[in-house]
Parts: C-alpha cells; sequence; structure tokens
C-alpha cells in the first residue's frame, strides 16, 4: 500500500504512513494492523515490550481481539492508546477491556483554534496584548517567511536546540527530528521563521494533516525577546493554516483552563491562549493489559523511578 492510499483512511499526523516510516528509520518497531500504526518499545533488562498507539480512532472490539491475539504472540505487556477524540464528546464509548493509564505520554490538554473566521475576525478576537505584541514586532521590521526546505529546516532546528539548552529541556535529537523532517517534508510538515534581518529569531516547524494545523515545535534565539517575535510568528502560522485549507490549529499540548499560573508549562499556556483559542481535553490514555501481573509490577517500577528521579 503506498502513502496515498494509506493516509486517506487516518486522520492524525502520528498515525500517517509518513511518521510510521520516520518511526521505523529511528530504529523502532512498526506494525501497522487495520490501519492503525503502532510503535513497539521493548522494556530493559526484560523479555516484554509496550505497544503504543498515539492520536487514533477510537478502538472498537474488532480492534482490541486482534491486538491482544498480537499481545501474546509477541510478548507485549499492555498496549496504550491515546485517541484523538475529544472527551466531551458524544460518540466517546470506550472498550471495557482498556483501563485509564497511570502514565499518559501526550497532554490531556490542548487548546484549539477555528480557523473558518475570516484573517480580519481572528485579529478581532485575539487578546489586545498579543494583538499589540504582533504589531510592535511589526513595527520593529520583523518578518515571517515559510522556508520549508532543507536549509529552513536547519535553522529551525539550530533555533530549537537552542531553547532545549536554555530551558534545560531533554528532547529528541537532531538526527531524530531530521529523520522526521525528511518523512514529512513533502506536503506534511513546513517551516515558518521570524527574522530581523538575515537574523532568524524564532521558529516552528507545523504539520498539515486531513485540514487540520498542528504546532507541535517550536525554538527562539534568546536574543532581540522584546520584539515578540513569537507573536507574530504565530500570527503568521495562523495565517498559513488557513491558506493551505485547514479548518481547525491544535496547538499540540496544554495545561488545563484553570491551570496554576506559577505552574512550569503556564508561559506558553498563557501564550496560545492570546490567540482567542478554545481548550480542549482529550479522552485521555487508555492501556490494553495483556499480561496483568506483569503489568502491575512495571506500574510500580515505573512509580519508584519517578518518585527517585524528581520527576
Amino acid at each position: 500500500m503506498d502513502a496515498a492510499t494509506y493516509n486517506t483512511n487516518v486522520h492524525h499526523p502520528l498515525q500517517s504512513w509518513q511518521w510510521g516510516e520516520a518511526r521505523k528509520q529511528t530504529n523502532v518497531m512498526v506494525e501497522r494492523i487495520d490501519g492503525i500504526t503502532m510503535t513497539i518499545h521493548p522494556i530493559p533488562h526484560t523479555p516484554y515490550k509496550i505497544g503504543y498507539i498515539p492520536r487514533s480512532p477510537n478502538p472498537t472490539p474488532d480492534l482490541i481481539d486482534k491486538l491482544t491475539d498480537y499481545g501474546i504472540e509477541n510478548k507485549l505487556l499492555f498496549i496504550k492508546f491515546e485517541p484523538d477524540r475529544e472527551a466531551s464528546s458524544s460518540e466517546i464509548k470506550l472498550d471495557k477491556r482498556l483501563i485509564k493509564s497511570a502514565h499518559p505520554l501526550f497532554p490531556e490538554w490542548t487548546q484549539v483554534l477555528d480557523l473558518t473566521p475570516s484573517e480580519d475576525e481572528l485579529m478581532a478576537q485575539l487578546k489586545s496584548k498579543t494583538r499589540y505584541n504582533i504589531r510592535l514586532a511589526e513595527k520593529n521590521n520583523v518578518v515571517v517567511k515559510e522556508l520549508s526546505t532543507d536549509e529552513g529546516f536547519q535553522i529551525f532546528s539550530d533555533l530549537y536546540f537552542e531553547t532545549c539548552r536554555r530551558q534545560h529541556y531533554r528532547g529528541h535529537t537532531p538526527e531524530y527530528h531530521r529523520i522526521v523532517w525528511n518523512n514529512l517534508k513533502d506536503g506534511i510538515a513546513h517551516i515558518l521563521i521570524a527574522f530581523l534581518g538575515d537574523e532568524p529569531l524564532a521558529a516552528y516547524e507545523l504539520f498539515y494533516f486531513d485540514n487540520k494545523f498542528y504546532y507541535p515545535y517550536g525554538g527562539s534565539s534568546d536574543k532581540h525577546r522584546k520584539l515578540m517575535a513569537s507573536n507574530l510568528l504565530m500570527w503568521e502560522a495562523i495565517t498559513l493554516g488557513k491558506r493551505l485549507g485547514a479548518t481547525e490549529f491544535d496547538m499540540w499540548g496544554s495545561l488545563p483552563p484553570d491551570y496554576d499560573k506559577d505552574a512550569s508549562w503556564s508561559g506558553f499556556t498563557k501564550f496560545k491562549e492570546g490567540y482567542g483559542t478554545r481548550f480542549k481535553q482529550f479522552v485521555g490514555s487508555y492501556d490494553l493489559v495483556i499480561k496483568p501481573f506483569h503489568y502491575a509490577i512495571y506500574n510500580k517500577v515505573y512509580k519508584l523511578r519517578e518518585k527517585l528521579l524528581g520527576h
């Protein structure tokens, strides 16, 4: 099956054919079963593995049956689902064999923006401080360009890892991001960069898939921060999403609406709020347990490890 045919039946970039191929190139085992892309992860020092299915539709009973059989045959301890479904949706009906996960990987909350209004309407719904910062960046000659090329990716990568170092965040490796870019650059991934003259100040890697736009990765320079380049960059990301035909912009992660203003994610949660977004809660993270006894031990060890590492 080719990528185009496969992608007609999936609705999130993390379930796309290209994402699966990228994960293979990062030495992760990938299984495609009934249109679902699942990655397989060995548990160190054991014969067991974990299956992970991010942002899929709700698993049907038939799929659960097939995955249970696969898990038994291939020594999976459990399979983690994180469906691409809103918690408030009336269509949510999860199989009783799925239990709430104690260790989610994806944030349960995000912020989304409806892109169907006109640009003028979208600008009008921004918070006044955000609108002011956008105008300030424009007044100070910050210019945003789409540079969805290998050169643009390298600029993004440099800024992303500069930000990781500055914020003491352990992200994936440059090689990982290069592999993702190489697999998604023809149609899914886009690079948007804010410049002051020839100097890049901030950059995003954005995904467009199935009429939705996503903001998974961003980075910024520590220079000229008072010019508010990131505010203009996000606005231009919104307008790029509209031009591509997206009807919704998913900001990829957020604290819940009643978030603690002193929490570690409060800064970018507040930043995203400035664009007139809506808070969205996903149905959450669920595990299909294949080996209950070993699963209980795994959760205890995981919890102990988090405590020891201070996470």
